[in-house]
């Protein structure tokens, strides 16, 4: 080779090695940032347990959460012996002290679908009204149903606003363009169901959760028919008939929002928080679950939709918020959950509050600054997005 032969060679390496330590620096340089915006979560520990009162002696968990003023209404999921489940109510003066507690449920089963219990409740407010919603338990079928108030902490039920349909028929609608993820027949399958039963079983849809404004005229809310969250809009929940979710489900691939996507969450996910407005967008709080040697592992995850199309995904964190590590989390009627349902803005400090092993109660809190520019980080990132 030829002095300039040499020359132009050398040119073409100093030239490709600049390209990869260019690549390399924007490779680290990601990197970095995504360590430096990993979100801080503080957890404040337990803040309501299990009582000797009939209704609440098996345990506490799933709690609805509500500001008013310096006040946060908690609506719960209390279980007795047997896996029976009510609702029960205690206020918090400020986020995290325990200012009172009744001593009776404020919802209880009245009706054969929830004859079993009642369970998970969230609650919203929407125009003046408060919504809560929760699941119907008859012992074999989980349903989405709904109360509403207009004077905490007093409900009246309006009843199931999911469809009371098998999962055979559901399957035969959702695969009329194309099959369903072999996940949909795993978790919803007529294997699921274990015992003779007089019951239909019927598919479980459940995690119903609304957000706090119309958007666009309409109602909009979040659910969960494993292993994906769906989402649904109506214009008065009185449109919620067999034909709407008969017409839902014909076009149910278009109605999938969220799927299970990284490690902390492969298994399936569900519904969380109420959805927090913010001005980047809709702010949500999910679970999510994921197979381990030790059985399903519950966390904390965050999401963030577009404000006047939330059908749209802004941005997902790549990583759980938070999980089970203390021992509260670690051990109880089920082990390894973290499981958020409710949650309370004071400040920048976003309260989160959630079910710990499905035994008690606890709460952690984060900078609802820092977690938006953790999400807003993922913008772009086509693996968020999904």
């Amino acid at each position: 080779m030829g002095h300039l032969g040499e020359k132009k060679a050398y040119q073409i390496y100093k030239l490709l090695f600049a390209r990869s330590l260019a690549k390399l620096q924007i490779f680290l340089l990601l990197f970095l940032i995504k360590i430096i915006i990993m979100v801080q979560v503080k957890k404040h520990g337990i803040i309501l347990k299990k009582t000797d009162l009939g209704f609440e002696n098996a345990g506490v968990l799933n709690p609805a959460a509500i500001r008013e003023g310096d006040h946060v209404h908690i609506f719960y999921r209390a279980l007795r012996h047997g896996n029976y489940s009510t609702i029960g109510y205690c206020r918090l003066d400020g986020p995290l002290t325990v200012g009172e507690r009744f001593d009776i449920p404020v919802l209880f089963p009245q009706h054969d679908n929830e004859s079993h219990g009642i369970e998970d409740p969230r609650v919203t407010v929407i125009e003046g009204v408060y919504y809560m919603t929760y699941t119907a338990y008859d012992g074999l079928n989980a349903l989405g149903a709904y109360a509403t108030s207009s004077f905490l902490p007093n409900f009246d039920k309006k009843g199931v606003i999911t469809a009371q349909i098998s999962y055979e028929d559901f399957r035969h609608l959702a695969e009329s363009k194309r099959p369903l993820n072999e996940k949909y027949v795993r978790y919803n399958g007529q294997h699921h169901f274990n015992g003779s039963t007089d019951k239909k079983p019927l598919l479980w849809n459940k995690n119903i959760v609304f957000f706090p404004r119309r958007i666009n005229g309409k109602i909009f809310f979040l659910h969960r028919i494993k292993p994906d969250i769906q989402i649904a809009a109506v214009y008065k929940l009185e449109d919620l008939t067999a034909t709407f979710w008969e017409d839902y489900f014909l076009h149910f691939h278009d109605n999938i929002l969220l799927e299970p996507h990284y490690g902390h969450e492969i298994s399936y996910i569900g519904g969380g928080c109420p959805p927090i407005e913010t001005e980047h967008g809709w702010l949500i709080i999910y679970h999510g679950v994921h197979d381990t040697i030790a059985g399903y592992r519950y966390v904390a995850c965050a999401a963030l939709l577009n404000l006047e199309n939330p059908t749209q995904v802004i941005s997902r964190l790549p990583y759980a918020l938070f999980g089970p590590h203390e021992d509260y989390e670690l051990t109880g009627i089920v082990n390894n959950v973290c499981f958020p349902t409710g949650a309370a803005l004071f400040g920048d400090d976003l309260y989160i509050y959630y079910g710990a092993a499905d035994e008690q109660i606890a709460c952690a809190s984060v900078s609802i600054s820092e977690l938006l520019a953790a999400l807003l980080a993922q913008v772009g990132n086509e693996e968020s997005n999904t």
